[in-house]
């Protein structure tokens, strides 16, 4: 069974930094996009960044310049460095692996929280 392993979360100062780790099963990584989704209260889930297995990103232009998404085939995680964060970067934040025509797998969520 295909399981997204999120950690990395917790609260930090206006600023400062965070690093999320998604680990994930073998049998899925090379093969699918990975990406973080973040929903803050109220609000519907956003896409933050993805990468591709061909290590092609995107970003959400909210994070640009202050997010990076990587991925570490060996590992088979997908990170996402958080820096610079504001208060409005707060939100659960959940890992995702998808691939057209086949089902989407999703972590458990995140909680980030920036705050002074």
């Amino acid at each position: 069974q295909v399981q997204l392993v999120e950690s990395g979360g917790g609260l930090v100062q206006p600023g400062g930094s965070l690093r999320l780790s998604c680990a994930t099963s073998g049998s899925i990584f090379s093969r699918y996009t990975m990406g973080w989704y973040r929903q803050a209260p109220g609000k519907q889930r956003e896409l933050v960044a993805a990468i591709t297995g061909g290590d092609s990103t995107n970003y959400l232009d909210a994070v640009k310049g202050r997010f990076t998404i990587s991925r570490d085939n060996a590992k088979n995680t997908v990170y996402l460095q958080m820096n610079s964060l504001k208060p409005e970067d707060t939100a659960v934040y959940y890992c995702s692996a998808k691939r057209f025509g086949f089902r989407d797998y999703w972590g458990q969520g995140t909680q980030v929280t920036v705050s002074s």
